[in-house]
């Protein structure tokens, strides 16, 4: 019987020839199974931590919505009522307003039956100032007022007083201001100017800031000025006719501070400040913040949030009195502490002195000048220490001791040489003359040697002069000796002592400040420094 043969060559490997495979090794397959699973633990971790990280943040941004949605809610609500409460007092503010306005129309009517269209009778006192101003103001004559106003600076803190009182009498203020000083702003108008009279940024300022009380709303305050439409539109266009004249005043650096002191009034007064112009109201503030009203000013332009990048670029500007000024009006003592601000202050007016000492091109005035250099400093510091209460943390009294020295030294500089009565000066040479009757007498004496002087200065030490008269004398010369060439050898600003020695000023006993250990200040270093 014949075999079957296999088509395939499937069953060859069952042959008893050829064995089976032997079996995998178990332990290489518990090395392959362990290396699975701790991939698949860290890789499930690595997802697990991934989503619970989204998941966080997720949260997070939700619950910052839900803040923001509540903020939001809550401004809606806020400026809602605020809404509300303006439409409500609307009627009420007009209805008070037009009352007002039909007083002053039935006192201007009364004024003008009264005097004829005069003015007012000659001003004597501060009642008679009062008089002159309303009369101007009831009758709507800016141009008179303006002329009045402007001839009076030194009645300036009388009026600064009596100028809303005597607005509140215009039948429409804003315009009235608006008439009164468009002479000189936007624009100067006048046609002749002069040194003399080209400053008058104070009157403007004064009559704008006087406008205030009178256009805000009797019930919401300054959130909303009672200024027309019409009224609000024309000082828009004056404010940008301001800003388009500034190429020809020289741009922002070169302005005159009355002239950008005028115009930040006008922008308050009317409430037109405008978000997009900040940078340019934050220049010219620091270009003028020397004026005593600049940090007031500066927060009612919205530059808060901008005060201390202002205070440091003052800082850096060597005008650390005004920026304490700037710290006080904002609060930011603690960031910006005054005390070693004013000490800085003072060393730098220092600095300043010498180097005008130093200066060949002031030898004539270097001692006047650097004094004053000090004087100006010292008078600034110690205002500032009054005016904020600073003296438990910075004595004035070394400041003011050092200032009494300096006035002291300016006077009797001033005063002049004291010469002998019995005596007569030559008029060629300043030598003293002979008696009166010498000439007449026979037997009269005259001495051919000069005269002792009262000191000796050599001229290589010309730098650290002594104490002269304010003329010196040469020594007198008679008989056959000549005078002098130059009988003027060393001019009198050149016999005042340099600024570093005291000016020529007795010495202080200071108190025990500073560092020094016997109380004594020196001449040079001073005790407030």
């Amino acid at each position: 019987m014949g075999s079957i043969a296999d088509p395939g060559g499937e069953f060859d490997d069952l042959t008893p020839s050829s064995p089976p495979p032997p079996p995998p090794s178990s332990f290489d397959e518990f090395q392959r199974q362990t290396s699975l699973m701790t991939s698949c633990t860290l890789l499930w971790k690595e997802l697990s931590d991934h989503f619970s990280y989204l998941e966080q943040n997720l949260l997070k941004k939700s619950e910052a919505l839900k803040n923001k949605f509540k903020t939001l809610d809550n401004q809606t609500k806020e400026t809602l009522q605020v809404l509300e409460k303006r439409e409500v007092t609307i009627e009420g503010s007009v209805s008070i307003f037009l009352g007002k306005m039909e007083e002053r129309k039935e006192a201007a009517l009364a004024v003008a039956a009264v005097n004829g269209g005069g003015d007012a009778g000659e001003v004597d006192d501060g009642e008679g100032l009062l008089l002159k101003l309303r009369s101007y103001c009831t009758k709507m004559n800016a141009e008179g007022f303006w002329r009045f106003v402007t001839a009076r600076k030194k009645e300036l803190d009388s009026m600064r007083a009596q100028m809303a009182v005597a607005l509140a009498d215009c039948v429409d203020p804003a315009r009235f201001v608006l008439e009164a000083i468009s002479e000189v702003f936007p624009v100067d108008k006048r046609a002749e100017k002069s040194e003399g009279v080209n400053d008058l940024g104070w009157a403007c300022v004064l009559i704008l800031e006087s406008l205030i009380p009178l256009v805000v709303d009797p019930i919401l305050g300054k959130s909303r000025l009672l200024v027309t439409p019409s009224m609000k539109e024309q000082a828009k266009d004056i404010a940008e006719t301001w800003k388009a004249s500034l190429d020809e005043r020289g741009g922002i650096e070169n302005v005159k501070t009355p002239d950008v002191h005028t115009f930040l009034q006008h922008l308050v007064t009317f409430g037109i400040v405008k978000k997009e112009d900040i940078d340019l109201y934050r220049k010219l503030v620091v270009g003028s913040a020397w004026r005593k009203q600049m940090p007031k000013l500066a927060v009612s332009l919205g530059l808060g949030d901008k005060m201390p990048d202002m205070i440091e670029e003052l800082i850096s500007r060597g005008q650390q009195v005004d920026a304490v000024h700037f710290t006080f009006e904002v609060g930011l003592e603690d960031k910006f502490p005054p005390v070693p601000l004013l000490k800085a202050f003072l060393k730098d007016a220092k600095k300043a002195a010498t180097s005008i000492m130093e200066d060949p091109n002031n030898s004539g005035r270097s001692v006047h000048l650097a004094a004053r250099k000090e004087q100006s400093a010292l008078r600034a510091v110690i205002k500032c220490i009054e005016e904020y209460k600073l003296e438990a943390e910075f004595p004035p009294e070394n400041l003011k001791k050092r200032l009494e020295q300096l006035e002291k030294a300016k006077i009797e500089k001033k005063r002049p040489a004291a010469v002998p009565a019995n005596k007569r000066t030559r008029a060629n040479n300043g030598g003293p003359m002979p008696p009166a009757k010498a000439g007449r007498s026979t037997n009269a004496y005259v001495s051919s040697f000069p005269a002792a002087p009262q000191f000796v200065r050599s001229p290589s030490h010309t730098q650290y002069p002594a104490g002269v008269p304010m003329y010196p004398s040469s020594p007198a010369m008679y008989g056959s000796r000549s005078p002098p060439t130059n009988p003027y050898a060393y001019s009198p600003e050149a016999a005042s002592p340099p600024f570093s020695h005291s000016y020529q000023v007795a010495p202080i006993n200071y108190p025990p400040y500073g560092g020094y250990g016997n109380g004594v200040a020196p001449a040079y270093q001073h005790a407030y420094y």
